[in-house]
């Protein structure tokens, strides 16, 4: 069955796009936040394991929020790691870097995705999608915030 819900297929697919990508660096993201909470250690370690638990968690809701708005947009989601590699602007993390080298990789991954969902903007807007308007608002949000709270860590006064 067609999809009429005001947005033409060729907008509707470009929409679905971006939010793939939005969707392989959100992923990406969690995976390494998820890595980091395992893998923390020293002395700001119960500070850092804990905070990394709700961050990765908050983007595992994330995910299923933009997987479901691509399917809402009548396109397929991608899901697997290979897609991911190719889709997101964030370096999956094979080693285990020190306390305060994940923090600033974090700062970079959260404002990572602040930026993808911020260049997706123009067209979302052009189509009058005001329901992706405002899952990319709040994704803005979030990611902006969190890499404040994390750059707070790095403050030296």
């Amino acid at each position: 069955m067609a999809i009429d819900i005001g947005i033409p297929d060729k907008e509707r697919k470009k929409i679905a796009d971006g939010l793939s990508r939005l969707l392989a660096d959100t992923y990406t993201l969690y995976l390494k936040t998820h890595n980091y909470h395992w893998n923390v250690e020293g002395p700001m370690f119960q500070t850092l394991h804990t905070m990394f638990e709700t961050q990765y968690t908050e983007l595992a809701l994330a995910v299923d929020l933009i997987a479901e708005r691509i399917r809402a947009l009548g396109h397929y989601a991608p899901g697997s790691y290979a897609q991911y590699a190719k889709l997101s602007s964030i370096s999956e993390e094979t080693g285990v870097p020190g306390a305060q080298d994940m923090i600033k990789n974090l700062v970079k991954g959260n404002e990572a995705v602040s930026k993808t969902a911020r260049e997706l903007f123009p067209v979302v807007e052009k189509s009058s999608d005001e329901p992706t308007a405002d899952l990319l608002t709040q994704r803005m949000q979030i990611h902006e915030k969190t890499a404040w709270m994390l750059r707070s860590l790095l403050e030296k006064k």
